[in-house]
């Protein structure tokens, strides 16, 4: 189950918030812990302690009180002491007796489960105390009633005395094992709060420390989970700056990888639209420059091509006058024929120039029909074949057997190819391969024709420039085949594109639309 971002992060701080609810839980137990031991101690065996070392001082003082009416002669000072401790020990005991049993009994409360046995056997004791303590009373009565006579018998008093003795011993040994065992386990439970203090010390330092740590990561990851938002704030920045190459680069399924996907889309999708407005702009560019050309290229044509004809007509007629005149030698006639033929060759020339200007201020829509490109291209291949043999160029057809027809108007795809053969040849001067090639495009069914030379080839400078109206490396050439050739095929929705390494040659590509 995939969680969202903020679920995740809730989730992390839910985990920090728990780690350190258990760290207090379990400290407020302990607190309430220690503080149950404490009053099990101060409130509970502590007091019973003093209870029981209350008793063992009372039953001593009772003892020697005995031993002092013993050993007195006078038997009304005797009687006397009979009659006090009579009235005062027994009473004094019980009650003390009791109040300690009620105190074992309040103990039972508030004591924790494993010291229950111990309380429930402390009342026990207290309980044969009590027990002893009557016996005790009735053998001080069995005593006291002996030495009341005026002369009591000696071996009576021995009897009784020996009895009471052993009571006393019972007693007091039955006290002080007593207070020793509270004594024993007031220390075990201090040793034991004492050891449990350092232990729960130590425990709530390590769980403080682990929950600090549990902290320290959810925050770092917290951190690390939103890096990508400060890194998606600094590409939509640099977007916001024009420059549309940034991606982010961002892995994962949460929301912020989501949207930095959508963003690296983004800015891909603006890098094209920039790029093709760029084109565009520069196409509308050179359509406007074309545009312009045009403009002056019909006037220019307008202006000059009548004139010309009219040179060339008085050209030819001054060609048969000289035909027919007498010169005073056979140099001046030869020079006078030549200078004819230069002027005409020059008319000529200007002729062409004149009409490509007009080809290209007003190009004829081109009849589009199906076309077999193979037989095009041998037809201009065999019509050039003399002038590429004596420019020592080879030439190489690799045509595609499957090859489909093209949809193109005949003689300006004539043209174009002799305008890219003619560029091949020239950028060949002392001879090469040329390979002509068809492919058909597996995409859109396109038909692709290469014309690679293994000429000098041209710097990328150049070849940015290459279909601009009237820019040439050649001396002498007008700039205006190629424009007219990337027209031509644009008209026929086709294109025209260049490759070239400056020392390894130059290849065009021409994309022509399948029949």
């Amino acid at each position: 189950m995939k969680l969202s971002l903020a679920t995740r992060i809730f989730l992390g701080y839910a985990l920090v918030l728990l780690t350190f609810g258990a760290v207090s839980l379990f400290s407020v137990a302990e607190l309430h812990r220690n503080r149950l031991e404490i009053r099990l101690v101060s409130q509970g065996y502590l007091q019973l302690s003093q209870d029981a070392a209350a008793l063992e001082t009372f039953q001593t003082s009772q003892e020697k009180d005995t031993e002092r009416v013993l050993e007195q002669n006078s038997v009304e000072t005797r009687r006397a002491l009979i009659r006090l401790a009579s009235l005062y020990y027994a009473p004094q005991m019980a009650q003390r007796l009791e109040a300690a049993r009620a105190k074992a009994r309040e103990v039972l409360t508030f004591a924790p489960e494993g010291e229950v046995p111990f309380v429930n056997e402390l009342d026990a004791r207290f309980a044969e105390l009590a027990r002893n303590s009557q016996a005790y009373g009735r053998a001080v009565e069995a005593v006291f009633t002996t030495l009341a006579s005026e002369s009591p018998e000696s071996q009576d008093v021995a009897r009784a005395t020996a009895e009471l003795r052993q009571l006393e011993s019972a007693i007091g040994r039955e006290l002080r094992v007593l207070r020793a065992t509270l004594t024993n386990r007031i220390r075990e439970r201090v040793d034991g709060a004492e050891e449990r203090e350092r232990r729960t010390g130590l425990t709530i330092i390590a769980l403080s420390i682990m929950a600090i740590g549990v902290g320290v990561g959810v925050t770092a990851w917290s951190a690390r989970t939103l890096r990508p938002v400060r890194t998606l704030i600094e590409g939509v920045s640099r977007i916001g700056r024009g420059d549309y190459s940034a991606q982010l680069g961002v892995r994962g399924e949460d929301e912020v990888a989501l949207l930095a996907r959508e963003f690296d889309q983004m800015a891909r999708s603006l890098q094209a639209r920039e790029a093709q407005l760029k084109s565009q702009a520069e196409a509308l560019m050179r359509a406007e420059q074309l545009a312009a050309v045009g403009r002056i290229s019909a006037q220019i044509v307008h202006e000059v091509r009548n004139p010309l004809s009219s040179i060339g007509l008085n050209v030819e007629l001054l060609q048969d006058a000289v035909d027919g005149a007498r010169f005073d030698s056979q140099d001046t006639a030869t020079e006078a024929k030549e200078l004819l033929s230069a002027v005409t060759h020059e008319v000529d020339r200007l002729t062409d120039v004149t009409e490509q200007y007009l080809r290209m201020a007003r190009p004829a829509r081109p009849d589009l029909e199906p076309e077999d490109i193979i037989a095009v291209l041998d037809g201009v291949l065999d019509f050039t074949r003399e002038e590429l043999v004596r420019a020592n160029v080879e030439v190489v057809r690799a045509f595609a057997p499957d090859t489909p027809r093209v949809l193109a108007d005949q003689g300006q795809l004539r043209q174009v190819f002799l305008n890219l053969l003619r560029n091949s040849r020239e950028a060949m001067p002392t001879g090469g391969t040329l390979t002509v090639a068809t492919t058909l495009l597996d995409g859109d069914g396109d038909v692709e024709v290469t014309v690679r030379d293994t000429g000098n080839g041209m710097t990328e400078e150049a070849r940015r420039h290459l279909f601009e109206p009237f820019f040439t490396t050649k001396e002498g050439g007008t700039g205006l085949g190629l424009a007219v050739s990337q027209q031509i095929l644009q008209a026929h929705g086709g294109s025209l594109s260049c490759q070239s390494i400056p020392g390894q040659g130059t290849t065009f590509v021409l994309r022509l639309p399948r029949a």
